[in-house]
């Protein structure tokens, strides 16, 4: 049991950074979340930094900043006979993304970029006495990423770029512990701790044709390093020995992303895009653990997760309605690297269709507003934990808006 705990404490960890998989999803361009999540392969000026920083070498000084507002629900089920059921009581989220791009003179074949973004900033939290209440109770997460870009136009066809990557992360997280106080009520486990990594972010784009684009870019596999992470016990005194508060540390390897995008512009106003990412789980195939303390309850472990490498098909489609106004929609299918037996509260992932839509009005040349809603379903999924024996049934869902504000120099 407590071996799971700390399974847990990781799952959320690497959450920080990932690209596919549970909740996580990109939203670094209100544009781009108009549209499938497109991007790979357009140019979407100062954002590019992130999508593809070979495309930015295309791009002008700009200033993009972005919020999205996250509302996700998880449904629980036990298996029939059975006729108990919970959701999960998720908060608001509010990620954000702000990307700088600088061109330092007209004829300049370099732009610099600076993008800061926040890939996760929900939480997720079930009653306290739920069923799975020693599996989770609740869980925020915090994250902070900083990249730094430069990218070159080899000529009027053919950009290239790379990019720095930094991120922070901050985690918190409740669940019960099996034992109980005089009163009947249980135990309670508190978590919490920090974690940073380092990366990188390179792509090429090429202009194919007056009418056709394409990109692709690659991301690194992040190695997130945990130092110091607390761990707090509410349980009776009696028992306060076999739960003393420690500190750990730990270390995982997040998964490369390969990206490969097409843009074809099939009308003089209207635009077709095209993405695959490629996630390489694999990688993520056992999580660590090292406890400053031990006792005969907590002891350092090594539990395999075993995922799966797995592909996100995107589509989008943007149509000027006219100079001022211009509409998106878009799709995409995103399915789960999480094999059978290692379904988790806090990772009940199944493969999830993402539905979109988006607006943008420019107001000058200068100044643009962008707006997206995009409503993501997931399949419902039987499951059996290999490690914890937690089985039901799950099906989870999300709505997510975006409003961006451009302003090009």
């Amino acid at each position: 049991m407590y071996k799971s705990l700390l399974v847990t404490l990781i799952l959320i960890v690497t959450a920080n950074s990932t690209f596919a998989g549970g909740f996580q999803v990109n939203l670094q361009s209100t544009r781009s979340s108009g549209m499938g999540h497109t991007g790979t392969g357009l140019r979407l000026g100062a954002a590019s930094g992130f999508f593809n920083p070979g495309a930015l070498a295309f791009g002008n000084t700009e200033i993009s900043i972005g919020i999205h507002l996250i509302r996700a629900n998880i449904n629980y089920r036990e298996f029939e006979p059975g006729i108990y059921s919970a959701n999960s009581q998720s908060g608001i989220g509010t990620p954000f993304a702000a990307h700088i791009s600088f061109k330092p003179n007209g004829i300049s074949k370099f732009v610099f970029g600076l993008s800061v973004y926040t890939p996760f900033g929900s939480g997720i939290s079930y009653a306290d006495d739920w069923k799975g209440q020693f599996l989770l109770r609740e869980m925020a997460l915090r994250t902070i990423f900083y990249q730094g870009t430069i990218s070159y136009r080899v000529n009027e066809k053919l950009g290239i770029g790379a990019a720095y990557v930094f991120g922070t992360g901050e985690f918190s997280l409740r669940r019960g512990i099996p034992v109980q106080y005089i009163d009947g009520s249980y135990g309670e486990a508190n978590l919490s701790g920090a974690g940073r990594g380092h990366g990188i972010n390179v792509g090429v784009f090429y202009q194919i044709a007056d009418n056709i684009s394409m990109g692709a870019s690659y991301r690194s596999g992040v190695q997130v390093n945990l130092k110091g992470g607390t761990a707090k016990f509410d349980v009776p005194s009696s028992l306060s020995a076999n739960f003393p508060e420690t500190t750990f540390d730990s270390r995982i390897r997040l998964p490369r992303v390969f990206n490969w995008g097409i843009g074809i512009d099939v009308s003089e106003r209207t635009t077709l895009s095209f993405d695959v990412n490629y996630v390489a789980w694999s990688s993520y195939d056992t999580l660590g653990f090292d406890f400053e303390d031990n006792t005969e309850q907590l002891q350092d472990a090594n539990s395999p997760r075993l995922y799966k490498n797995v592909l996100i098909a995107r589509t989008g489609i943007e149509h000027n309605l006219s100079k001022d106004i211009t509409v998106r929609a878009g799709a995409y299918y995103d399915f789960t690297p999480v094999q059978d037996g290692y379904m988790t509260p806090e990772t009940p992932d199944t493969d999830k269709l993402g539905i979109c839509a988006g607006l943008s009005f420019t107001i000058n040349k200068k100044i643009q507003l962008d707006a997206s809603f995009l409503y993501i379903t997931g399949s419902e999924r039987a499951d059996s934990n290999i490690e914890s024996g937690f089985e039901g049934k799950w099906k989870s869902s999300a709505f997510i808006g975006g409003f961006s504000f451009s302003y090009k120099f």
